[in-house]
């Protein structure tokens, strides 16, 4: 199958189409194929490989460069990205009621206390979305034997401990250890 090459963006062409890496260097010309054979010499091998060494260091730091050069706006992008973002859904943002507003401001707190208690809240919000609500599910089984057993899943409230313990011993019930 065919595809272009400058729209796969793990291939040179569309990383130097992207401007993501370098395309005028002159370190970049040692690498072309020369279309003229060059007869083997034990000094012109051992000169070039100095020279291949020299200029991937050459390389590599140009590299450096230029990828710091592109990302040096990176965070200030991100943080007007950021603020664009609470400004069109800064309504979905959980807030202090007004009346709670109005009595910190009459117990004399500033601006800057009230926004904390308020990230406070929107953090402690975000905590609790992950718990589940409910309380437990009793099913009971009835096996081969005629007995019924009874089965409880679900989420343990705070104080809702009766199923925990069943003959009141300590909570380290759920290995049985036999002497």
């Amino acid at each position: 199958m065919k595809r272009n090459p400058r729209k796969l963006k793990w291939t040179k062409a569309y990383r130097a189409s992207a401007h993501k890496e370098m395309t005028v260097d002159s370190t970049l010309q040692f690498g072309a194929r020369r279309n003229v054979p060059v007869r083997y010499d034990r000094d012109l091998v051992a000169k070039t490989l100095t020279a291949m060494e020299r200029v991937s260091e050459i390389r590599a730091r140009r590299e450096r460069v230029f990828y710091k050069k592109r990302m040096a706006g990176k965070r200030e992008r991100e943080l007007a990205a950021a603020r664009k973002l609470v400004a069109e859904q800064g309504h979905l943002l959980p807030r202090l009621r007004g009346s709670e507003k109005k009595r910190l401001a009459a117990e004399g707190a500033t601006e800057d206390e009230i926004a904390a208690i308020e990230a406070e809240g929107a953090r402690l919000s975000k905590s609790k979305a992950g718990k589940v609500f409910g309380k437990e599910k009793v099913r009971q089984r009835v096996t081969v034997d005629g007995d019924v057993v009874e089965e409880r899943e679900g989420v343990v409230q705070e104080g809702d401990e009766e199923w925990d313990d069943e003959e009141g011993d300590d909570d380290n019930d759920d290995v049985e250890m036999e002497d």
